[in-house]
């Protein structure tokens, strides 16, 4: 190991290339590193350590860097602090950053110094009932082609339990729907570039035609925004953050009680699958999850399952008391 001789901010943008280059990470995710790791920049800035070696980052630091995030405000609410498990992105972040100085024979501190902080044990998931999820669907006015692709987003999202970031991926060229498809099946790469396939049910498939026949551009997105003023040279592609509004003037339209984003209807979708007698290990492998213990969040619908189910069955309800 050999002390580098400079300091840990200069080291930053080698890191984000060598995750790209040696890694193979999506594009995305060296978008959150970066994001992550500015945070840590900041605090090294604020508390005029900005100079500092890797050799010379210590426990100490790193502690009060902890005590640095869990006071920290909420991005999109500064009367609320980060989550615990928010802030633990920032520190896996920065293991992932002492974890590179260490393939690099950079001196550093070594990553298991740097603690996560204790997650609560129950994670709250938010999902819609299925009454919820028709008077959304329903919502849109499909009498224009805005509202039909509305329409369409919201009827592909749950039918495919899609992550926001792969349904705003889609190529139209990719979607091929004959008089006779009733429902239909596409390989996608999802997150950390695991290819995996998914499912539309006719229903989405019935909505996908209806919106494709409306459009008349050449633009490669599957889901495109109809504000003037476009080039024909710049894809009108929707960014993940149109799709959230979407979905965000929709729920308070239909008054839904929680604040329906794309992932709320992931873990609708999720949750249908399970309540309808589907096991974890198939929504695992629906929802893309790489570990079961990603899936197992919603086990709020399995325990309910097996509660009934031994209700009904058990026999021994049937034994004199």
């Amino acid at each position: 190991m050999e002390k580098s001789n400079k300091p840990i901010i200069k080291h930053i943008t080698d890191f984000i290339e060598y995750l790209e280059v040696e890694k193979g990470v999506a594009n995305k995710t060296q978008e959150n590193y970066g994001r992550y790791l500015n945070k840590f920049v900041k605090w090294l800035k604020m508390t005029r350590n900005d100079g500092l070696m890797p050799h010379e980052l210590t426990p100490d630091h790193i502690w009060k860097y902890r005590f640095f995030l869990s006071r920290s405000p909420a991005s999109n609410n500064e009367k609320k602090l980060l989550k615990k498990i928010t802030q633990n992105h920032y520190l896996i972040a920065l293991r992932a950053l002492l974890s590179f100085f260490g393939e690099r024979d950079i001196e550093a501190i070594p990553i298991n110094k740097v603690k996560l902080a204790k997650e609560e044990t129950i994670r709250n998931v938010k999902f819609l009932t299925l009454d919820q999820v028709e008077k959304l669907l329903l919502s849109p006015d499909t009498s224009h082609n805005i509202g039909l692709r509305d329409r369409t987003i919201l009827e592909v999202l749950f039918s495919t339990g899609l992550r926001v970031a792969e349904l705003t991926a889609l190529d139209r060229d990719k979607i091929t729907i004959k008089p006779d498809t009733k429902d239909l099946e596409l390989s996608i790469v999802g997150k950390g570039s695991r290819p995996r396939t998914v499912y539309f049910s006719e229903r989405s498939v019935n909505w996908l035609a209806q919106y494709l026949k409306t459009r008349k551009d050449d633009d490669k997105a599957l889901f495109i925004n109809y504000r003037p003023g476009k080039g024909d040279k710049i894809s009108r592609r929707l960014t993940t953050r149109s799709v959230e509004r979407i979905l965000e003037k929709y729920s308070k339209f239909v008054g839904l009680p929680i604040d329906a984003t794309p992932h709320t209807l992931r873990h609708s979708y999720a949750t249908d699958l399970l309540s309808q007698g589907a096991d974890l290990r198939t929504v695992q492998e629906l929802l893309g999850h790489q570990n079961v213990a990603t899936t197992q969040i919603y086990t709020h619908v399995t325990n309910k399952r097996l509660r009934d189910m031994h209700r009904q069955f058990h026999s021994g309800k049937k034994l004199k008391e």
